[in-house]
């Protein structure tokens, strides 16, 4: 009797470990799809953003998130003048006559 309670314990045992070994892989299918996230809001946009990017939270000037109360960071993507100094392409950057870097 102890042999046959032993051996379906074991069979219950393995039987939960593959049918949670199963799952895992399904969630993995499911972290790879990607979610197109809207970042022209000022959640994004401003010079200081939430670290959450709450929605409707960023400010001009450093604060507390009003969503989660996280305090502000700068955002390190913020352009002042909306012109992309990092981005090489449309403009030669050879030349900065008038433009002031």
């Amino acid at each position: 009797m102890k042999h046959l309670i032993l051996c379906l314990s074991a069979i219950f045992a393995f039987s939960v470990c593959i049918s949670s070994c199963g799952n895992k892989s399904k969630s993995k299918t499911d972290a790879t799809q990607t979610e197109t996230v809207d970042k022209t809001g000022k959640e994004y946009t401003s010079a200081y953003v939430c670290p959450m990017h709450c929605k409707d939270s960023g400010s001009d000037k450093a604060g507390t998130c009003p969503v989660c109360s996280m305090d502000y960071v700068v955002n390190k993507d913020h352009k002042d003048d909306g012109h992309d100094h990092d981005d090489h392409n449309g403009h030669d950057h050879g030349s900065h006559e008038g433009h002031n870097h």
